[in-house]
């Protein structure tokens, strides 16, 4: 089993790598169908977080979810979708959320199934998000100035 290096161990915080909720495309889980399409409309997020009102994480919607749940409505039109609540879709799955206190380790670890790591306090309240993207980049960015040495190689043995 491959351990992290130190640079990449608990000592790093979460926070560094966190998107802020205000910079985070959601929803909430009251919004209906249009909304949730207006909302979404122009991003490029096969997946976004669904809220409730007072901020609580409930879970994730993907486009796929959108799509599956359309095609069993059948004859759906735009000012139908009004009437239709986003919380009627099913959802394939949830991405995990994390706290704001989980160590590194935990956090690459859900990083390696979900596009990004929804972060909660400790009431479950969303406040923001680590992309994978930005946890790659962090990792890339060590990675390349460990000396030749120490660096990981396929067999799992130093260069």
């Amino acid at each position: 089993m491959t351990t992290l290096p130190k640079e990449c161990s608990g000592s790093m915080n979460l926070l560094f790598f966190l998107t802020p909720k205000q910079d985070v495309l959601y929803i909430y889980e009251d919004f209906t169908l249009r909304q949730t399409l207006e909302k979404w409309s122009n991003q490029r997020y096969a997946t976004i977080p669904v809220l409730k009102r007072n901020g609580e994480y409930v879970g994730s919607i993907t486009e796929g979810d959108i799509l599956w749940g359309m095609k069993n409505l059948h004859g759906l039109d735009l000012e139908a979708s009004e009437e239709v609540p986003i919380s009627s879709f099913p959802r394939r799955r949830d991405y995990k959320a994390v706290t704001v206190t989980t160590d590194m380790p935990t956090l690459l670890k859900a990083a390696v199934d979900q596009n990004f790591v929804p972060v909660v306090d400790d009431r479950n309240v969303f406040i923001g998000m680590v992309r994978r993207t930005v946890l790659l980049r962090e990792l890339y960015d060590k990675y390349t100035t460990l000396p030749a040495d120490k660096r990981y190689r396929a067999n799992n043995a130093p260069m």
